[in-house]
């Protein structure tokens, strides 16, 4: 028995969910399939798979020897990689994981210029607010946010740390008036995020000290960008990060709004597996990254 290859065969199984599935993907009969996971099991003394006609899914023991199978694959691919760093430049897919509106603002204008970097690199991004196992999931490196919780044996880069401040279009306050204490607040509309601690204040610290301030919100969302596209049309004060502006501040799109006061900063994280072996993809994009970001204890996405 060929264990490497059944091992393979197994991760691939499980990820697509079926036997006829792993199959197409590996282009191998279905019997071989069957045959692979067969003599692992016999090899192992163990069931990986529960199976009937209808679903299939991991035993005790097959989720815990699935998550070492892929972590010995992808040591391999990477060992594998590293060999070959001498005579090819960085190639293959490179799935990338990253908090949502960092993505949306952010990686999409620096992607395009990684990507003429390496053009053998295919880029595989995925983007949300959940939090996420890079190593279960199958992620090469993620970019996470404070509020996001990653494994502690991951690697973690600060890219930078982001200040949370309110903003409005120039419309609005041409209309409603420009805030100059918090407490002006009260008579303006505004943009909340849903999460419960600024459902109905807004805490501040300044010289002066800390205030909380009650507000009404206008729309409330659990999507930043929805909440910057109401800020663009006129409906009232948004609270967003630094990061999930792009150029609107720097334009005139959207003006800052009582900038002496701070509500909270964000730190923005570049998180890959902790070992010692990167692939080449990987080792690209983690050196892009840090360059792009060369002072992670201040803000660069902040538009003076």
């Amino acid at each position: 028995m060929d264990r490497l290859q059944s091992m393979r065969v197994f991760s691939k199984v499980v990820e697509q969910g079926s036997f006829v599935g792993a199959a197409n993907v590996l282009d191998l009969s279905n019997a071989v399939v069957t045959r692979h996971v067969a003599d692992l099991e016999n090899h192992l003394g163990t069931r990986l798979l529960n199976r009937s006609t209808r679903r299939m899914s991991l035993t005790e023991s097959g989720q815990l020897y699935l998550e070492r199978v892929r972590t010995i694959l992808m040591e391999i691919d990477e060992a594998d990689a590293l060999a070959s760093a001498g005579s090819k430049r960085p190639a293959g897919t490179l799935n990338i994981y990253s908090q949502l509106s960092f993505g949306q603002m952010q990686l999409a204008r620096l992607l395009p210029k990684y990507s003429l970097q390496y053009p053998d690199v295919t880029l595989d991004v995925t983007m949300s607010d959940r939090t996420v196992d890079l190593v279960e999931e199958g992620f090469d490196v993620g970019i996470f946010t404070v509020f996001q919780k990653f494994d502690v044996s991951m690697i973690a880069r600060q890219l930078g740390v982001a200040e949370v401040l309110l903003c409005a279009s120039p419309d609005y306050l041409q209309k409603n008036g420009t805030p100059q204490l918090p407490e002006d607040l009260q008579q303006h509309a505004c943009l909340n995020f849903s999460y419960e601690r600024f459902r109905h204040h807004w805490t501040f610290r300044s010289g002066a000290g800390i205030s909380s301030v009650p507000i009404t919100s206008k729309v409330t969302s659990n999507n930043a960008d929805l909440l910057r596209h109401c800020a663009l049309a006129g409906m009232g004060i948004a609270m967003r990060s630094s990061y999930s502006l792009g150029d609107d501040l720097g334009t005139g799109k959207l003006v800052r709004v009582l900038p002496d006061h701070q509500i909270n900063t964000i730190s923005v994280q570049l998180v890959y597996p902790s070992r010692r072996l990167l692939s080449g993809k990987v080792r690209s994009f983690v050196d892009f990254m840090i360059a792009e970001f060369p002072y992670p204890d201040r803000d660069p996405w902040l538009s003076p």
